[in-house]
């Protein structure tokens, strides 16, 4: 099973780019912006999946969000790096 993980967008290198930190580490990944409708800019919160942000999250949300991933990585059920 695979799941759409809440990123921060840390640069934006060039159009339809994005460099994001994965979870709370060191993380980090680049990602294809093209599927989104705006542009991002760091300190944005996107959902990943694949590879490709799939929409812009509001920061309350990506919060609450991996606040729920660190809790079920607590419990075993996935890597703690969030």
């Amino acid at each position: 099973m695979c799941l759409a993980v809440p990123v921060c967008v840390t640069e934006c290198p060039e159009e339809g780019k994005a460099r994001v930190r994965v979870g709370s580490g060191e993380t980090f990944m680049d990602i294809s912006t093209l599927l989104l409708p705006e542009p991002v800019k760091p300190g944005d919160y996107v959902i990943v999946h694949a590879g490709f942000a799939l929409r812009v999250l509001d920061p309350t949300e990506a919060q609450e969000s991996l606040v729920l991933f660190r809790q079920i990585a607590e419990m075993g059920g996935m890597p703690s790096t969030f």
